[in-house]
């Protein structure tokens, strides 16, 4: 069991400060291993950096963003919080054993294209429906050219498209990964590198795709021929390319959550605005995924630039992406966010617009003080 204190922290108001009270007692009682305190970050972000997920394992999470670790090759699924109830009650849930689709990616990807924009172009082709209670199985050479960082966000966004689950095969980038932070356990500090039969121990735990597997569906999608795509208010699977976009001012920029708050991320941020400052009347916030981005974006000297360009820091955690804390959004305001999630409300009054996009729009949108390609503000 693994608890994480990740969203509206730190404690915003009595209400939660109880609330995550309550939590502490019940990790004590129970003698929970696997504590993560208010700062640490994001429970899918945390649980992977502390190898507590594992290929092959099975999690379930009362998180709706749970598919996150297919991109460790584990099966995750969200489950809402009576099922979470009765798992720790019992040890046991029925599930229905998805069917499968399979999205086949070739190809490389261009200048200022992500996998946020992998994402948003199956969710705006395939719909927010189009994998409902669906396995969502990843595969083709582009995978082995993209980073982990890459793959999380990706695997991540599945759950936007009804996803019970998704899964990339993980090879050999990612057995080394886990086994680096295995070793470096307690002290959570990796870099020691792996001991030997590590990584073949946890290549022997993974499960992959049997021979002659049946599909309910296959797609194939060439990352060359994807461009940065937007998702407007108030429906994930409204996407339109930027330029339909340029005329939509910013007064909001996020840069966060557990699709897009890694070190990559506030990497793409860093060198959009290198040089540059928000513009006037544009605001932005940056929540990192978890404690160990921010010690490493301090440590590149990305912190400190990026203030100095106007933005403002989040403790590690979910930050306003719930909408109740650090960053929400008033009555009319326009918020261009790097999310999950963009319906009405989402981020706080129900007449906000939220716009989603990757980190690189995002900045180069709080740069610009409307919606523009990352282009248009570095050439």
């Amino acid at each position: 069991m693994a608890v994480t204190l990740d969203h509206a922290v730190p404690a915003p108001t009595v209400r939660h400060a109880q609330n995550h009270a309550e939590v502490r007692a019940f990790v004590a009682e129970q003698g929970v291993d696997h504590f993560f305190e208010v700062g640490r970050g994001i429970c899918h972000q945390v649980l992977s950096e502390e190898a507590v997920v594992l290929p092959g394992d099975t999690i379930l999470g009362s998180d709706s963003h749970t598919p996150h670790f297919g991109w460790l090759g584990a099966f995750g699924a969200g489950v809402g919080r009576s099922e979470m109830a009765v798992i720790w009650a019992t040890g046991e849930l029925w599930l229905r054993v998805p069917e499968s689709i399979r999205i086949r990616l070739e190809g490389v990807l261009g200048e200022w294209v992500t996998t946020k924009d992998v994402a948003l172009t199956l969710i705006g082709g395939l719909g927010a429906d189009g994998a409902l209670y669906r396995s969502v199985e990843f595969d083709g050479p582009a995978i082995a050219g993209l980073s982990l960082d890459s793959r999380a966000a990706l695997v991540n966004m599945m759950a936007e498209m009804g996803a019970k689950n998704a899964y990339m095969q993980p090879d050999g980038v990612v057995f080394e990964y886990l086994a680096e932070r295995l070793v470096a356990r307690p002290g959570r500090r990796p870099g020691r590198g792996a001991e030997p039969g590590e990584t073949a121990r946890l290549e022997r735990g993974a499960l992959y795709p049997d021979p002659g597997a049946v599909y309910s569906a296959d797609h194939l999608l060439d990352l060359s021929a994807v461009e940065p795509r937007v998702a407007r208010p108030h429906h994930v699977d409204d996407t339109v390319g930027i330029g339909e976009l340029a005329t939509v001012r910013v007064d909001q920029a996020f840069i966060g959550t557990c699709t897009n708050g890694r070190i990559e991320d506030l990497g793409a941020v860093h060198r959009v605005m290198a040089g540059r400052r928000l513009a006037r009347g544009t605001r932005m916030v940056i929540v990192p995924a978890s404690s160990e981005v921010w010690t490493e974006a301090l440590a590149r000297g990305w912190v400190a630039d990026l203030a100095d360009a106007g933005a403002v820091f989040g403790t590690p955690g979910c930050g306003p992406c719930m909408g109740n804390h650090l960053g929400v959004l008033a009555p009319d305001e326009v918020c261009i966010s790097s999310a999950n999630r963009n319906f009405q409300g989402r981020m706080g009054d129900r007449g906000a617009e939220i716009y989603l996009a990757s980190p690189a729009v995002v900045a180069a949108s709080a740069v610009a003080g409307r919606i523009v390609h990352p282009s248009e503000v570095t050439e």
